[in-house]
């Protein structure tokens, strides 16, 4: 470059607007702000209440109890065996929605010309909302009229009172869960299993490996990107369960089903206490938040 050309003095370019990213963002501008008022607001008034004195008894926002409420919450016995329940019953459904259902997704791998009509039978449990189907199982394990008692007795075997029992309940919560829940885990392991490439199986069918060997070696390690996800999201779903204690047990009997979410309900609407409700429910979408952010450092590993 010459010194004359080094010398001229070039323009500085003009502020150029991107008219496709402006037309953009006013496209979404109204449902984000749709959003955050719907959803934003809440979350914000649940923070103030769960730092003030807000009772039902003291409508009062001010004056502000600091950690007072998650102290209160945090101190006390019904919650850490809410807690503990919880973190018992989303390992067990998680765990039973993934076994069951990475063995329903390997069979349908094998399936080729009626696997459509298997996919849309199991998206059926998936489709129905958690409330309709605690409604209908709770009239199938209705300890008097319900027909799997019916059942029971037509073959000899005395009934059993399934939303009674501590123990029963749980698991027959539990069982309902998995149920319901785990046409979603057959869905993403099907289509993981769909993309899985050939060449290993065929090398290892070359080099003398049985199907189990295969499974074990090649689809499993595989298979761990779209595992992970699935259960992170379902272990996700499964802490802040709410609908199936609430229309099934209320919590009981005693406080044998009464998992974290329903112990913030109770706390706030039943003991009267917004304030350290809002502090338990605070607490469990930190906990929520954590495994939402380890969702997202694994799918940008899958990346």
């Amino acid at each position: 470059m010459s010194l004359a050309e080094a010398l001229i003095i070039k323009p500085k370019p003009r502020f150029t607007v991107d008219r496709f990213r402006v037309t953009g963002w006013a496209f979404a501008l109204p449902g984000l702000l749709a959003l955050a008022i719907v959803l934003g607001f809440p979350v914000v008034y649940a923070v103030v209440l769960a730092f003030s004195s807000y009772t039902l008894m003291h409508t009062e926002i001010l004056p502000f109890a600091g950690l007072d409420n998650f102290v209160s919450v945090l101190t006390s016995e019904t919650f850490w065996h809410s807690a503990w329940l919880t973190i018992r019953y989303s390992v067990l459904t998680v765990s039973g929605e993934f076994i069951v259902g990475l063995g329903i997704a390997l069979m349908l791998n094998r399936v080729v010309k009626t696997r459509p009509i298997y996919f849309a039978l199991l998206t059926i449990p998936m489709a129905m909302s958690p409330v309709s189907v605690a409604l209908i199982w709770r009239m199938l394990l209705q300890p008097n009229l319900g027909i799997i008692n019916h059942m029971l007795e037509s073959i000899g075997l005395p009934g059993v009172d399934w939303l009674g029992d501590p123990t029963l309940a749980f698991w027959s919560m539990a069982f309902i869960d998995i149920w319901q829940q785990m046409s979603f885990v057959v869905l993403l392991l099907a289509a993981g299993l769909a993309s899985l490439p050939k060449d290993p199986y065929e090398a290892a069918e070359i080099d003398g490996a049985n199907s189990l060997q295969q499974f074990w070696y090649i689809t499993l390690p595989m298979l761990r990107p779209v595992s992970a996800i699935a259960i992170v999201i379902q272990l996700i779903n499964e802490l802040r369960t709410y609908d199936l204690p609430y229309i099934l047990t209320r919590g009981g009997p005693g406080n044998a089903t009464e998992v974290l979410s329903f112990f913030a309900y109770r706390r706030a609407f039943l003991g009267l206490s917004l304030n350290e409700g809002s502090a338990a429910a605070l607490i469990l979408l930190l906990i929520v938040l954590a495994m939402t952010v380890i969702y997202f450092v694994l799918l940008e590993r899958r990346r």
